[in-house]
């Protein structure tokens, strides 16, 4: 448990936090600093997609195998296409 120090407009900013939000002040100032945190903690593309991961379901079409083979494939017909055109 720790103690924090406010001064008078930070206590009556909280105190109005927590009423509006319906939360106690500490549940207030939890979440402040979580948001906090999440915004200067460094955030991967992929823990960023990660609750994304495995929820859509191809029907069995196998669409993540050979994606290699099918990019290049399609960034040599968009290459061939804007030389020809």
């Amino acid at each position: 448990m720790a103690t924090v120090r406010l001064d008078i407009r930070t206590e009556t900013a909280l105190k109005r936090l927590s009423v509006r939000r319906g939360q106690t002040q500490s549940e207030v100032i939890r979440d402040a600093i979580t948001r906090l945190a999440d915004e200067e903690e460094p955030c991967s593309a992929y823990q960023r997609l990660e609750s994304f991961a495995g929820i859509v379901d191809s029907g069995g079409q196998q669409l993540s195998t050979e994606t290699g083979k099918r990019l290049r494939e399609l960034l040599k017909e968009r290459s061939d296409a804007r030389r020809s055109g």
